[in-house]
Formats: structure tokens, sequence, C-alpha cells
């Protein structure tokens, strides 16, 4: 896209030295320790799946029983590979034989790692290869039905019931939709574990659980086929299973994933110093697999003033970006996210949300951008609704979005009905077609609303991310810098499941990773 507006090098230039600096203020405790859910993740990659006789996953089995002796200082992988080197078995059997108390794994001779590289190298590859399958099953597909053109069409189920969402998702994907998100159950994020299997019951939306990612892939797959597009496929790992629901996600070939590094610990009260750890790791496996990540900046204007706050989006946008590179992630795959939430009776707010939306654009070029609809001043006049939705297209068109996540007209009605998806499709539609290059066609003025605005939210952010940088990320978040909330640094949920590493510890699934990403 042309650069439209005059955008400060200089003053980017501080917003990346600055969050560069945020994330090395972090750097150390990413490296010095573990969780639990990253080990779990682990377990998984070496294929343990399924659940114990009282319904318990079998991950949470294994992690939990050497977590409570004291021994997840060294990594799940080492105590599965130094029990397949003793016993010949695999690792579902190991697990399993834990599970019901006949295999006693931490009693074994302890091996060195050098020892067991005969062992460890055939499990590695094993479960890496879950995941290259995926992304080359998604190469493949893509080559044969393109997706279609951005900004693609990203819509909602949320039925609570996976049999019911394929018929919602198949729906939207024949009315027009490039992507289907599949909202998760309220709370889920809270949960220590994944349910297992298909589920039926959720309030608000449906479970995450790796048989739901399968139900929802061969659907979307079988309606690419009608289409001829390629139907992408949307769910979330944020929350305190983050980096298994990347795993789990990688493994059934999803194409993007709510994955923020702030987001939990601000909206959903998760400890920070847990937070941190999880996000590193899971971005590493999305990375791995293709997986286009989705930040959460858009929630940060549903708590806080979406103009006096607007540079706080940014330099959120900033910090995360910086993580998920030092994850290995390319700017390919780097979906940052920002919102139409300003209220609609401000004069010249559509300007305001140009002048948002175009510096958002231009300072990242590289990266699919999420662009998020109006929701917080949404009321039950439907026709009003409608047509805040008509301008949120019409900005994310003319300002060259990536993503596009539909408005409904009933937001704050109920669930979308399959008829309420079918007209914000069509509103889309009619929108992206009519004005597909509306933006070849306009300047800004140079000293108009709109290119003051965009300078204003830029000094702002870079300020503030100079500010960060100087305190330090987790302090700054325990005293509310981003959406007015606060969370301090040691409470919060999932604090418990932080495990420091000791000095023979090792994740191979990263090492490798991160090897083949080219980012060591």
């Amino acid at each position: 896209m042309e650069e439209k507006l005059k955008v400060d090098k200089a003053r980017v230039e501080r917003c990346l030295t600055a969050a560069d600096s945020i994330a090395d203020g972090i750097a150390g405790h990413i490296e010095a320790n573990t969780t639990i859910s990253v080990e779990r993740s682990v377990l998984r990659l070496l294929g343990i799946d399924g659940v114990d006789a009282g319904g318990v996953p079998l991950p949470n089995v294994v992690a939990d029983t050497l977590h409570r002796e004291g021994l997840l200082d060294r990594g799940a992988f080492y105590w599965i590979a130094n029990a397949a080197a003793e016993t010949g078995r695999s690792p579902q059997e190991i697990a399993s034989g834990m599970a019901e108390g006949t295999l006693p794994v931490t009693t074994f001779p302890r091996r060195s790692w050098q020892e067991l590289d005969k062992v460890v190298e055939p499990l590695l590859e094993e479960g890496l290869n879950r995941l290259r399958r995926s992304r080359r099953e998604r190469s493949e597909l893509q080559e044969r039905f393109p997706p279609g053109p951005r900004p693609w069409l990203y819509v909602i189920v949320a039925t609570g019931n996976i049999y019911e969402d394929v018929v919602q998702a198949r729906a939207a994907a024949l009315q027009g939709a490039d992507i289907i998100a599949v909202i998760r159950t309220t709370a889920q994020s809270l949960l220590d574990y994944i349910p297992y299997g298909p589920t039926t019951e959720g309030f608000g939306g449906t479970y995450a659980t790796q048989e739901n990612f399968r139900i929802m892939r061969q659907a979307l797959d079988e309606a690419g086929e009608q289409t001829g597009r390629y139907i992408q496929l949307v769910n979330y790992c944020s929350g305190l299973c983050m980096p298994e629901i990347a795993v789990t996600g990688g493994m059934e070939r999803l194409d993007m994933m709510l994955n923020d590094s702030m987001y939990g610990i601000l909206f959903r009260d998760i400890n920070m110093k847990r937070t941190f750890v999880d996000q590193d790791f899971s971005r590493t496996v999305n990375a791995y697999t293709g997986i286009i990540i989705n930040t959460g900046e858009d929630n940060y204007l549903t708590t806080a003033d979406a103009v006096e706050e607007a540079h706080t989006v940014l330099a959120s946008q900033f910090i995360n970006r910086e993580l998920a590179r030092r994850s290995g992630m390319p700017l390919s795959l780097m979906g940052l996210g920002h919102a139409f939430e300003i209220n609609p009776d401000k004069e010249d707010g559509l300007l305001y949300e140009i002048a948002g939306a175009q510096l958002i654009r231009q300072i990242f070029p590289d990266c699919p951008i999420k662009y998020m609809p109006p929701t917080k001043y949404k009321t039950g006049n439907i026709f009003k609704s409608h047509l805040q939705d008509g301008l949120f297209n019409l900005t994310g068109v003319l300002t060259g979005q990536s993503i596009q996540l539909l408005g409904m007209l009933t937001e704050a009605v109920h669930t979308p009905f399959l008829q309420d998806r079918a007209l914000s499709i069509e509103n889309a539609k009619y929108i992206f077609n009519n004005a597909r290059h509306l933006a070849d066609e306009i300047t800004y003025k140079p000293d108009g609303i709109i290119q003051r605005r965009s300078e204003e939210i830029l000094a702002q952010a870079a300020d503030q991310l100079e500010e960060i940088a100087r305190e330090g990320l987790m302090p700054s978040l325990s005293r509310g810098v981003f959406a007015n909330i606060a969370r301090p640094v040691d409470g919060g949920k999932g604090a418990g499941g932080v495990i420091p590493k000791g000095p023979e510890y090792r994740n191979p699934f990263k090492e490798t990773m991160r090897k083949e990403l080219g980012h060591e």
C-alpha cells in the first residue's frame, strides 16, 4: 500500500528501540523458567493423549506427578526419554502406566542427556513430523484453493455444540466468509487442562478440544472444496493452556490462533510470570506450524476510551511484535490487533478511526493486521448498528487491513442467527467490491485532521514505550498501563505453575524449532 500518511521515522525507531529494551527486561525471566503448561505441551508433542480412569487428561497426570515430586526442573521430555530407555515402551504406554500406578518412572536409574541421545532423536522427530505434516497439508490445499482477496472476511460461530457450529460454519463459508472462528466457551481460559473429545455443551461458545478442532477442520475443508477457496480456521490459545492449545491447534491444522502476550494477564487475571513464559513457547509452536497469531489490543478499547487511549494500542503492538519476533515468528504471521471503537457521537470520529487504522497499517506493512468491529457502542437499534458496521468495513478496505472481523447488526441483542451473519457478509462484500481501489484514488491533507491525529498517536506511543522501558514491563502492568487494568506481579491465577529450570533442563522441541526457524 502507498504510504498515505507522513510517518515520523525517528519516532518509529524510538518505539522499536524501547520495545527491544522492554523485551530484554523479561527475557531473563523467560529463559530461566518453564511452566506446567509448557511441559504438558512437550508431553503432547511426544504423542501422549487420552484420559485416565477418572477422566483426567494423561498429559496432566504425568506433569502433575513430576511436579509434585519436584522433578520438572529437568523438563518432562527427560523423564519420558529416560523411561523409554529403561522399558522400551512408547510415551503413550509410559503415561498410561503412570496413570495406573504400575510404572514408577521417577525411580528408574537416571541417565545423562548424552546417554539418551538415541532415544531422544526418534521421539523428537516423530513429534515434529506431526506439526510439519499439518503445515505441508495447508500449503498444498492453498495451492489448489487459494484464500479469498484481503481484507479476509472473518466471522464467528458460538453455539456451544461443535456439531451445530459445523452447520453454521459451513453456511457462513458458502455465504462468502474466508475465516471461521470458533469462540471458546466462557472461562475456558481459566481451566488448567484441555477437555478431551468432542463436546456438545458450552456457554457463550464451544470448548476448545483437539477433537473439536479435527471435526471443524474436516468440515471447512469440505466447504473449501465446494467454494473453491481455502477456508481458514481460528481458535484461542490464550489462557492457562496457551502452549498446549497451540500444539493441538498445530496438529489439527488451524490457521490462526488468538495469541497475545498480555491479554490473559489483563482480562483473565492470569499470573504474568507464567503468561510470558507460556506465550514464548506457544508462539514458537505457532511459527513452526505457519499459524497466524492474532493479538488482542482491540480489547483495550472496550475498557478504556478509544480516543484518549489509542496510543496504548500502538505501544502494545510494538511490544507484542518484538516478543513474537524473539519467539521465532516472522512478520508475515504476526496478526496485530486493533478496533473501530470510537464513540459514534464524536464529531469526525470516522476521521480519527481512519487515522489510527492507516497509521498501524503503514508502521507494520508486513503484518496481517486484524481489525475488530464496533461493539462497545452497539445498541438494540439494528439499523444504526448495520450502518456502524458499514463505516467499519469502508475504513477497512480504505486503509488496507488484512483480517476483517465482521460486525453483527444484532451485536447488542443476541448471539447471531444464520441470517444475521449472512447480512454482515453481504454488507462487507458490497463495500469491499465497490470501494476496492478507493485508497488508490485518495491522498490525505498534509495538515489535516487525519495527519495530525496520526502524529499525536505515534508521539504518545513513543513516550509511553520509553516510560515502560525505564520501569519494566511487569511493574508497568501492575500499575494499569494498558486498558486501565492493574494486575499484581506475583498475583493472578496459575502462579504455582511457574517452575525454575534446573542445570539439566532441556526442551528439545523448542531448541530444534528455534533452530529450524533460524532463531536460536
